[in-house]
């Protein structure tokens, strides 16, 4: 079937679930999306009740400007579960999820993601090592990666010579970005090159990240993401870069 033009190259403002839902089955050749972490409902990193504590000056502390990023966990995982049901719906049969998410210790203990990804077709574990921080708690090591989850389709295959690519990726964060998460581009750039996706989808484009890597490479996208003020700052920071483009 046929990808609908008018998701082609758009940023669409709204829930991911629900937008996804438009889209046919099996028009999408690749996702690459980080979705929020539901990092203020936690008990170890200072931003959970939002009155300062360890990260006086975090831009997540107030949460994103439509979502707080503190759901109960149970529900968290039930809605990052319904998104990845609609994307694997999405992905043609040579499809596949790179799907980014961070590690966390929760009440002491490890919280892998794995009551979120598990029973869907997990491939291989990418670790973006993205360098450190600070870390307040003595109880564990200073964190200074991300997970990628390959979520791969039965007959996705990367681009000639991409398997040559290790699975430890040491890209550093993006520090330059008005959003409070952004992904770098050369990330994203890594991820596009290694593949032969022709339409790529993030449902949560935030700065229009993903969209401005596809662009670098001549790929169709489309982004979605519930706050109208990221998708107002996403396209005009893809219509600028698509004007760069052209001057070069």
């Amino acid at each position: 079937m046929k990808f609908p033009d008018n998701f082609k190259n758009k940023i669409i403002c709204g829930d991911a679930v629900n937008v996804m839902k438009k889209i046919p089955d099996g028009v999408v050749d690749l996702i690459i999306t980080s979705p929020p972490y539901n990092l203020k409902n936690s008990t170890g990193n200072g931003m959970k009740d939002g009155r300062g504590g360890k990260w006086p000056n975090a831009a997540l502390q107030s949460g994103y400007t439509h979502h707080n990023d503190c759901m109960p966990h149970a529900e968290y995982v039930g809605w990052q579960r319904d998104c990845l049901t609609e994307m694997m719906r999405l992905i043609a049969d040579d499809g596949a999820i790179f799907y980014n998410h961070k590690w966390r210790v929760q009440g002491g203990l490890l919280q892998d993601r794995q009551d979120i990804i598990n029973g869907f077709p997990v491939r291989q574990i990418i670790i973006w090592k993205r360098a450190g921080g600070i870390n307040f708690n003595p109880g564990y090591f200073l964190p200074t990666y991300e997970v990628i989850y390959l979520i791969a389709k039965s007959k996705f295959k990367l681009a000639k010579k991409a398997n040559a690519y290790s699975d430890i990726w040491e890209i550093p964060q993006e520090m330059k970005n008005g959003h409070p998460a952004p992904f770098p581009v050369n990330l994203i750039d890594r991820i596009i090159s290694a593949t032969n996706a022709k339409i790529i989808l993030d449902p949560f484009i935030g700065s229009g990240t993903t969209a401005v890597s596809a662009i670098n490479f001549n790929r169709d996208y489309i982004g979605i993401d519930i706050s109208p003020e990221y998708c107002k700052s996403a396209k005009k920071r893809i219509k600028i870069h698509r004007l760069q483009t052209k001057l070069f």
